[in-house]
């Protein structure tokens, strides 16, 4: 498979700047946004295999983010990636997402699950 490229949307930078460096190691490239508007600004900008978002953000909150990607991104998958405190907010919010992670995730996972999102996205089209 070819390289992804992924939009990591989360808004703690130092658990995404390490994401970012360890999913290159990992046939990954990775961009990241620390908030929704600032997503939404890249998807506008960028073409995305797939996009990593967490529900808990400042601004535009994740799931009025879901909800945009959904629309205007149909094609590109969505995972969702949450602390375990807000699973019942997971389960909730899952309609337009492809699935969820639970934090913190492992960069493996992360991984398998992202390809497994992409495949079964090219093989619906």
């Amino acid at each position: 498979m070819n390289r992804l490229k992924v939009l990591l949307i989360d808004d703690e930078e130092e658990l995404v700047t390490t994401l970012v460096e360890r999913l290159g190691y990992r046939d990954v490239d990775a961009d990241y946004a620390l908030d929704g508007y600032s997503a939404l600004l890249k998807m506008r900008e960028n073409r995305y295999d797939v996009v990593l978002l967490d529900l808990k953000l400042p601004g535009i909150g994740g799931r009025e983010v879901l909800k945009r990607l959904h629309k205007d991104y149909p094609e590109v998958p969505v995972l969702l990636i949450t602390g375990h405190g807000m699973m019942d907010q997971v389960d909730q919010n899952l309609e337009g997402a492809y699935d969820y992670l639970v934090k913190p995730a492992q960069v493996d996972d992360l991984v398998a699950k992202m390809r497994e999102a992409v495949e079964r996205d090219d093989r619906g089209r």
